[in-house]
């Protein structure tokens, strides 16, 4: 079957900037303590005794992997990307690594207690994300949690460059009301939104960032959504 061109051009892109990803943005997380307090939500929710391995899908370097993993959480990465897997696999030798497509696991059904997709969804067309959470809703045991990172707006770019390499990849912004119904189509009930601002290494183009939290619920069970917005007029504080 022939690869999807998308498919192609993510992973080779991948391929090219892997070491120089991993390199550039290794401690990323450091300077981003609204980034780190939904995974450490996260990892409180799917740390429950009995719950099965949480996946980092899109893992890249295995930067998101490691951070679960400090927190307690038992993780493991998937990646389409072989060299990414390779640098990951390097610099985390104690963690599992695995290649593979998001859009098709390969996994069991109800084999995850959660799942992490930490902007791993910004180069899947919007068309085509409806798959991409209906996997994730397949692999995930009634009640576990999924964790979404993903650009906030609505408009395509295409990177000729980046992380010092030339290179040929589109990077979707999505509107978050879009995807959370997408998610909701998919069985996902969402928990709780953040919308944050670009901090001072995102400006000026890369725009608000969003972070969904939502469970896939028992069947018959309907739960509700809670919103956190960083712009929110009841926000007990703000960070830049």
């Amino acid at each position: 079957m022939t690869e999807a061109t998308y498919l192609h051009a993510t992973r080779t892109a991948y391929d090219t900037v892997a070491a120089d990803y991993d390199r550039l943005l290794r401690d990323a997380l450091n300077a981003k303590p609204l980034d780190r307090a939904m995974l450490a939500a996260f990892s409180e929710l799917v740390q429950a005794p009995g719950t099965k391995p949480v996946a980092d899908l899109g893992c890249g370097p295995g930067r998101i992997t490691a951070h679960l993993h400090s927190l307690g959480v038992n993780a493991f990465g998937i990646d389409l990307s072989s060299e990414m897997v390779a640098v990951a696999r390097h610099t985390h030798p104690g963690l599992r690594f695995e290649e593979g497509s998001m859009s098709a696991l390969d996994l069991e059904d109800e084999t995850l207690g959660g799942i992490v997709a930490w902007y791993s969804t910004v180069h899947t067309p919007p068309e085509l994300l409806p798959t991409v959470f209906a996997e994730c809703h397949r692999v995930l045991v009634p009640g576990g949690h999924m964790l979404l990172a993903f650009k906030a707006g609505d408009e395509r770019r295409h990177l000729d460059q980046a992380y010092g390499h030339e290179l040929s990849l589109d990077v979707y912004w999505m509107p978050p009301d879009h995807v959370a119904d997408l998610m909701s189509k998919a069985g996902l009930a969402m928990d709780a939104q953040m919308v944050r601002e670009p901090d001072e290494s995102e400006k000026p183009r890369q725009g608000q960032q969003a972070f969904f939290l939502a469970h896939k619920p028992a069947q018959g069970v309907v739960t509700g959504c809670l919103r956190l917005s960083e712009t929110d007029e009841h926000s007990a504080s703000r960070s830049t």
